[in-house]
């Protein structure tokens, strides 16, 4: 075959640093477009983006020549530094050292683009570190609890 194709769809959850609430209302949309133009420099183009005070979810389409690791790491890298401009209160800001990411099939793309919409409501009954345990074992991600949070 000459050429080669591939599609990736990756559910990427992380927080900040500590579970600090410091996604605000005023920030988390323009943070949103921000997360959006990373990925799509990275070839690796956004589906949905969505936020929380303390936490962001990502569905993306991973392009087939890059890694998963760089493409996590220019990210928060990335949106780290642009949030730090946006005034005093983000100065220290910091994404925590780890993430989540959990692959999904394109016939559970709307399921999942739901959930990452419905995250303000979701999170109405269930905390962030639930949330992920949940995930983790939802995908049969094997972990333990004392490396899971920074």
């Amino acid at each position: 075959m000459p050429q080669s194709l591939a599609k990736n769809l990756i559910h990427l959850v992380f927080a900040t640093k500590d579970r600090r609430p410091l996604l605000d209302d005023g920030i988390r949309e323009e943070l949103h477009r921000y997360a959006c133009g990373t990925l799509s420099d990275l070839d690796s183009p956004a589906l949905v983006i969505n936020s929380v005070a303390d936490h962001g979810h990502v569905l993306f389409n991973l392009h087939r020549t890059k890694a998963l690791a760089d493409v996590v790491m220019e990210l928060k890298r990335g949106t780290s530094k642009w949030i730090k401009t946006k005034g005093a209160q983000f100065a220290a800001f910091q994404w925590q050292a780890g993430y989540g990411a959990f692959s999904v099939s394109q016939s559970a793309v709307t399921e999942v683009r739901e959930y990452i919409l419905g995250q303000a409501e979701h999170h109405r009954k269930i905390d962030f570190q639930e949330e992920f345990r949940r995930l983790l074992r939802r995908y049969e991600v094997e972990f333990d609890e004392r490396y899971v949070w920074d």
